[in-house]
């Protein structure tokens, strides 16, 4: 098989049967593409059946003499690794090339977490009575509230708001559903912009929650926008985007008791390992613990 028809299948595997949103679909191809090329472009070329473990670490090694960075190196070698797991499960290879291919070691950096404090500042930076106040106060309210991804509040639903229940129904990675319990102070917003704001604009798409100017919903690039406006009024300096306000929902529950469990099936993580990160202590409280605790800190 052909690179471009293998890489069409996948393709459709990704969408129709793991159920990837369009961004992630989209990272997968480009990188693939490239990985084509480099195999297209080998004497002779190499093709899907011909390629091995040695074809996938020299393209690593001219991605690395490329000044790629390592964590752009592990993200090609991950899309690689998952095509040729599509391409054992569909019989168009009989040994997975790079099931032993080690990637780069990067560093794991801790995520950017707003402080309690910030939080506030950020959501009091909004105009309540300017156009669409109402709105994106709602919006960084139950991102924050319930550690949404950007994708996941762009497709929420009125029908997937339980209220009385205080919880929402999300739909995440690979279409899985999740139960993600909401604020009362995010409810209260998001009932202010519902039977506010939301129901005097044009409405093109009647079940889903957050709309744009013409009715449809509200994209990812405008929730950034909003929330980088947000930020400057607010005088916060940070580089903010709405996942740091996912990763300062997790912080502040695993900081005020909740169970690492608990967290994980919140932000729908497949693996504990990474909820993991949150368990990082921040400067603040480990300058505390030392003064507190260190004898050399003792009277």
């Amino acid at each position: 098989m052909d690179w471009n028809s293998a890489i069409k299948g996948f393709y459709r595997y990704l969408l129709l049967e793991l159920g990837h949103s369009e961004n992630t679909l989209n990272s997968y191809q480009s990188d693939l593409r490239h990985f084509a090329n480099y195999c297209e472009n080998q004497e002779p070329p190499v093709s899907v059946g011909a390629v091995t473990t040695e074809t996938v670490e020299h393209f690593l090694a001219q991605l690395y003499d490329e000044k790629k960075m390592a964590t752009s190196q592990a993200r090609y070698l991950s899309s690689i690794k998952a095509f040729f797991r599509y391409a054992r499960l569909e019989e168009l290879i009989s040994v997975d090339p790079v099931a032993l291919v080690q990637g780069p070691k990067t560093d794991r950096k801790l995520p950017v977490v707003l402080s309690i404090k910030e939080v506030d500042q950020l959501m009091g930076a909004i105009d309540l009575s300017s156009k669409h106040g109402t709105r994106n106060r709602a919006i960084l309210e139950t991102l924050y509230a319930c550690g949404l991804r950007v994708t996941e509040l762009c497709e929420l639903r009125l029908s997937n708001l339980h209220p009385d229940m205080e919880l929402v129904k999300v739909l995440g990675k690979g279409r899985k559903e999740r139960w993600v319990p909401v604020s009362q102070t995010a409810l209260k917003h998001l009932n202010f912009y519902i039977n506010g704001d939301r129901r005097e604009g044009k409405i093109v798409e009647e079940d889903v929650v957050f709309l744009n100017n013409r009715g449809g919903r509200i994209s990812r690039q405008q929730i950034f926008l909003i929330l980088k406006k947000a930020c400057r009024d607010a005088g916060i300096r940070k580089k903010v985007s709405p996942h740091v306000l996912r990763h300062s929902f997790a912080t502040h529950l695993l900081r005020g008791g909740a169970n690492l469990k608990a967290i994980q099936d919140m932000l729908g993580h497949e693996s504990i390992t990474t909820t993991e990160i949150y368990t990082h202590i921040d400067r603040d409280q480990l300058r505390e613990v030392i003064l507190r605790f260190h004898p050399r800190n003792r009277g």
